[in-house]
Parts: C-alpha cells; sequence; structure tokens
C-alpha cells in the first residue's frame, strides 16, 4: 500500500497573488486576482444584505435571539452570528432558507455585469 504524501512544499504568503503562485503570467495573474476579489466581495456583500434583513425582522417583531433562533430553526449562538454579519460563517442557501422560515420572500434580479 502507498503512503498518503503529506509533505509541505511551499506556502504561498498572506496576500500573495496565488495565481503568480501557480504560474500564470502576471498580467493575467493580476487579472484573476481581481475578478476572484470582486465575486467575493460581491458574495459578501449578498449575505450582508440577507443577514440585515434577518436582523431587521427580528428587531421588528421584537424577539429575543432565543425565540428567533426557535422560529428560524437554528441555535441562539447562530442568530447572534447573523444579527453580527459573520458572513463567513453562512451560505447564501442557509440565508435564504431563514428568511423563508421568517416570512420573507426572496426575489432575484440579475443585471448585467460592467466590465
Amino acid at each position: 500500500m502507498k503512503d498518503i504524501d503529506t509533505e509541505i512544499r511551499r506556502v504561498t504568503p498572506a496576500g500573495a497573488n496565488i495565481f503568480l503562485e501557480l504560474g500564470f503570467p502576471p498580467v493575467e495573474a493580476d487579472r484573476l486576482l481581481a475578478a476572484s476579489n470582486k465575486q467575493i466581495n460581491d458574495a459578501k456583500a449578498l449575505k450582508e444584505q440577507l443577514m440585515a434583513e434577518l436582523a431587521s425582522w427580528i428587531e421588528q417583531h421584537h424577539l429575543k435571539q432565543a425565540e428567533a433562533a426557535q422560529i428560524l430553526m437554528i441555535s441562539r449562538p447562530r442568530v447572534s452570528d447573523v444579527v453580527n454579519k459573520k458572513t463567513a460563517k453562512f451560505t447564501m442557501d442557509a440565508l435564504v432558507e431563514m428568511l423563508g422560515r421568517a416570512g420573507k420572500a426572496i426575489q432575484l434580479n440579475v443585471t448585467t455585469a460592467t466590465p
């Protein structure tokens, strides 16, 4: 039986352009990094918007976090994460499901991105 190779041969420093590290030409690496950062920032902004809707719903209904947790079918600490906009802890799917449980309808609007 062959052993699994777990040796670390290279570590990319934080903040480095991973695409450059992977061997892409500098111009292409910069383009890929910019596109990747835009995609990450757009997703984070959308999650923040969904979380703001949930936080607003909790406030409007004067719910304690434990009450909101029960309605949303999540734990009380997860409600705290939503209210504090900890976007990395949630998928968009999970946030959309919670909004549905809160009785909120979700409408998606798709527009053409500008380069």
